[in-house]
């Protein structure tokens, strides 16, 4: 029997719950009409909406179809199985909807006036004789001209909403479709829906695909079968690779378009005739796979240039450090100890003997191994010679803490290479950098594509070298460029191994190295600095845990501010115990309702106040991917928010929240190249996809003073054990080598 549907209208009184994931909403809703005794409404006169939703904003009116129920715990709530936005019907709901912040320009004081001014026909007006706003108190020609441009362009993108809502597609990417096609979307979607996975950022194939279906497209379409393949390497790109060999392209991309190999193959040649994708031999390493290597075609050309910019350094005779590539060396470095008041161990010496003897080279080594001690008498040897250099990190806060430790100046690559969203590099082969020695650290967190960016903007006379930590995560981005390189045997590499003294009595750096030897790390009663909390491998509780140690125990027996000096750090972002859900945990703890303004942006709901991450480098702004800031204000009129990085605050127009995320809890890929005073992670069986060695090992490390892992023995061994370092499919170390 089929059951029947209600019908329920109202205005969005408050977002009580929403989840980006999924959509799963919780809402506080004024009911537009009278309800039943048993309809569930409180002393307020509000109702609870649950289900599935858009992004929807208080003081939005909607109209909401699915059933009444009542919760065990909760009581009678609405559960929504469609929504639509209407117009308000009243002069308070016209005044809540204007007042929203859905409108450019209006915000709550505005919207007042115009309602005030105009009651029940304020939308005709806006609709059609917006000049009638000089009449309102306030409200000159600009904001007259804002008001009218953004009210014109919200009902251009109704229509655009309607059309894509009915494919499935969220309220944010559809803001996201309208700004790149404008009124022309619905045409462009029609004539190509496919084009939507390569233009539009958050896009994929699979939401493509769907509209495609729709539309009526054939599941055999060679357009279809094209954009299959096409996304199979993209998302090949999420586990690291940098090709895929094609008899794993062409079974990926079957399954994935429910088609045959065959018609996969002919796409495959297709896509390589229309430049969509690169074909080149599989390198001996993968004698195993059948057919060629398929490359996307930024992924090959970084490839094969960055090999061939290294061996252009390596091969290359001459040198600006001519004068030191001597026996003169060993003195040099003991007059710099001497001056320093530093003993250098055998292995330090012979790192900064091979940075300066060698065009290339590479230091390696875990924590309290004396990596940075080695570097600042590598910098004071360049400097007493009046040589030129450059430091630089792959992130901002890797930068800064390089800089902090050295004493000199770091830059991100980014910006150490003038780069710029319209211009790219401007430092490269006819640009080189013009220093000396370039020395890059935290070098595992090279991709394929920064790596030969940084490589090709090395002047070949010059020299490089290459600190990081081999035995930490791989980059997030595509490749194994540190691990690619040590790999090819093509340049010296010294490996720091010994845990210096004043480093012995940390149990973070002890057992970080257990950790990386594959023993279990030791929970002393002792110990000050390194704990677990065995709660067992429930993801629920260790997470309701970790939210206590977080909000109450640190606080409380150490005096850490749980915003600024605690990070939590999640091994994955699904489950109870994953980065999404404890982020929306911490943030209803440490950050509740009741802030002066609140705002769902790009399916995240932002308060003033909440902890965030920037996501990318934004040169414009001076923030960079791993930055971490909080929110100062989120102004409804404007559309903007403000977020203060240390101490500097930095404005963003809401189409600009996609480059934020909240940053309560972060992946441990997230959290690299950084350090805190404080780490927490859990640590549950259900983690056990991702419990590996280098993954704890890396988390363990991003700590300063304290570890706190919340979970259980057994999880914790799991990951300990678990030594096996993905495969990424890569030929960098192949053609070093010479053999591609």
């Amino acid at each position: 029997m089929t059951q029947t549907q209600d019908t329920l209208e109202g205005s969005v009184e408050r977002i009580t719950y929403y989840s980006p994931e999924d959509g799963y909403s919780v809402i506080r809703l004024a009911p537009s009409s009278q309800l039943g005794f048993w309809s569930g409404r409180d002393d307020e006169g509000l109702v609870t909406v649950v289900g599935n939703l858009p992004d929807l904003q208080p003081g939005e009116s909607v109209r909401l179809e699915g059933s009444w129920q009542t919760h065990s715990s909760y009581g009678r709530q609405f559960k929504a199985q469609n929504v639509e936005r209407v117009a308000p019907a009243t002069v308070e709901g016209i005044r809540r909807y204007l007042g929203s912040g859905l409108i450019k320009g209006i915000g709550p004081g505005i919207a007042g006036r115009i309602v005030d001014q105009f009651g029940l026909e304020t939308m005709d007006i806006l609709d059609h004789d917006p000049e009638r706003l000089f009449q309102v108190e306030g409200v000159g020609p600009h904001r007259v001209k804002l008001i009218t441009r953004a009210w014109i362009e919200q009902q251009a993108i109704k229509d655009v909403m309607v059309f894509l809502q009915g494919h499935g597609i969220s309220t944010s990417l559809a803001v996201k479709i309208y700004a790149t096609y404008g009124d022309d979307s619905i045409r462009q979607v029609e004539a190509d829906p496919y084009r939507l996975a390569r233009d539009i950022s958050g896009v994929g194939f699979k939401t493509a695909d769907k509209i495609a279906r729709d539309l009526g497209l054939s599941l055999e379409h060679p357009a279809r079968l094209e954009a299959g393949v096409v996304y199979a390497l993209n998302q090949s790109l999420d586990e690291g690779h940098v090709f895929l060999p094609e008899d794993t392209l062409t079974e990926t991309a079957a399954e994935l378009l429910e088609t045959s190999p065959e018609l996969v193959g002919a796409a495959i040649e297709q896509a390589a005739a229309n430049r969509l994708v690169m074909l080149d031999r599989l390198p001996p390493s993968q004698s195993e796979n059948v057919g060629r290597a398929v490359y996307l075609p930024p992924y090959y050309h970084s490839e094969v240039g960055a090999a061939r910019s290294l061996r252009k350094i390596a091969e290359n005779p001459a040198s600006h450090l001519e004068a030191l590539r001597s026996e003169s060396i060993p003195s040099l470095i003991a007059t710099v100890a001497a001056a320093s008041n530093v003993e250098l161990s055998e292995k330090q010496q012979a790192a900064i003997h091979e940075a300066l003897a060698h065009k290339v080279s590479i230091l390696t080594g875990g924590p309290g191994t004396g990596k940075t001690t080695a570097l600042r008498a590598l910098i004071d040897a360049l400097r007493r010679n009046a040589y030129t250099f450059a430091l630089a990190s792959p992130t901002g806060r890797a930068a800064k803490r390089l800089s902090e430790a050295t004493g000199q100046p770091a830059r991100t690559i980014h910006r150490m290479l003038g780069f710029s969203p319209a211009q790219g590099f401007t430092q490269n082969e006819e640009n080189p950098l013009p220093v000396d020695m370039v020395i890059v650290d935290e070098a595992s967190m090279l991709d394929e594509i920064l790596a030969y960016a940084l490589f090709r903007a090395i002047d070949p006379r010059s020299h490089l070298l290459l600190v990081g930590d081999v035995d930490q995560l791989p980059s997030v981005g595509a490749g194994d460029v540190l691990r690619d390189l040590i790999a090819s045997g093509s340049f010296p590499v010294t490996r720091l191994d010994v845990i210096f003294r004043q480093a012995e009595d940390s149990t973070i750096i002890g057992n970080a190295h257990r950790v990386n030897r594959g023993v279990m790390p030791i929970f002393p009663d002792s110990s000050d600095d390194f704990f677990l909390f065995n709660v067992g491998d429930e993801p629920e509780r260790a997470a309701e845990m970790l939210v206590d140690i977080v909000q109450n125990r640190l606080p409380r027996r150490f005096d850490f501010d749980p915003l600024d000096e605690v990070q939590v750090i999640a091994p994955m972002y699904r489950g109870a115990a994953g980065v999404s859900a404890l982020n929306n945990k911490l943030q209803a703890a440490l950050n509740p309702p009741g802030r002066p303004a609140e705002r769902i942006l790009g399916g995240r709901l932002y308060r003033v106040g909440d902890k965030v991450l920037q996501t990318s480098n934004n040169y414009d702004k001076e923030v960079f991917n791993g930055d971490v800031g909080r929110i100062r204000s989120l102004d409804l009129t404007q559309q903007r928010m403000e977020v203060v990085f240390d101490g500097r605050i930095v404005a963003y127009d809401w189409t600009e929240a996609p480059d934020l995320m909240h940053a309560y809890a972060i992946s441990v890929h997230r959290s690299q190249g950084s350090e805190y005073p404080v780490v927490v992670m859990p640590l549950v069986a259900q983690h056990y996809m991702l419990l590996q060695r280098n993954l704890l090992y890396t988390a363990i490390t991003r700590a300063r003073e304290i570890v706190v892992l919340v979970g259980s023995h057994k999880a914790i061994a799991m990951a300990v054990k678990n030594d096996t370092v993905s495969k990424r499919y890569t030929a960098l170390a192949e053609r070093l080598r010479g053999e591609l």
